[in-house]
């Protein structure tokens, strides 16, 4: 037996009084049998999150923003600008190049020569330092 039958007994009862209490199609037209004219349209407001119009585009900020950078890092990138995020990039795809990742634990870097002249001389570096070190790199603008 199910549940629900004890739930839905009197449903019958009000949908029966709310279809009865609906106005009826023909009720919209007036006495003289003229239908009613259309309420006023109000203005379109203006949908700032979907609308068709193209969006300028806004300048980058934080990490994507374009900064100069140190003469070492410029050595190390061959750029004088670049952002935060790019440096860790191409700093990362230095490492995977030439294998500079400890195959034991894969959280230290080995560094090289060129590595040690923006990584402080270190030996050894973990991953979670390398935007710790970068920092150091980049030149603060107003």
């Amino acid at each position: 037996m199910s549940s629900t039958s004890g739930v839905f007994k009197g449903c019958r009862a009000l949908f029966a009084a709310a279809k009865a209490a609906a106005p009826k199609p023909s009720a919209a037209k007036t006495a003289a049998g003229k239908p009613k004219p259309p309420p006023p349209s109000r203005p379109a407001k203006p949908r700032s999150s979907s609308s068709s119009e193209p969006r300028k585009p806004s300048r980058p900020t934080g990490i994507l923003k374009e900064c100069p950078v140190s003469p070492a890092l410029h050595h190390f990138l061959g750029v004088q600008q670049t952002s935060r995020s790019d440096a860790v990039k191409k700093v990362w795809e230095y490492i995977k190049l030439h294998n500079l990742q400890n195959p034991a634990n894969k959280k230290e870097i080995y560094c090289d020569d060129k590595l040690k002249k923006i990584f402080e001389g270190k030996d050894k570096v973990g991953f979670l330092e390398i935007g710790k070190m970068l920092s150091h790199h980049f030149v603060k603008t107003n």
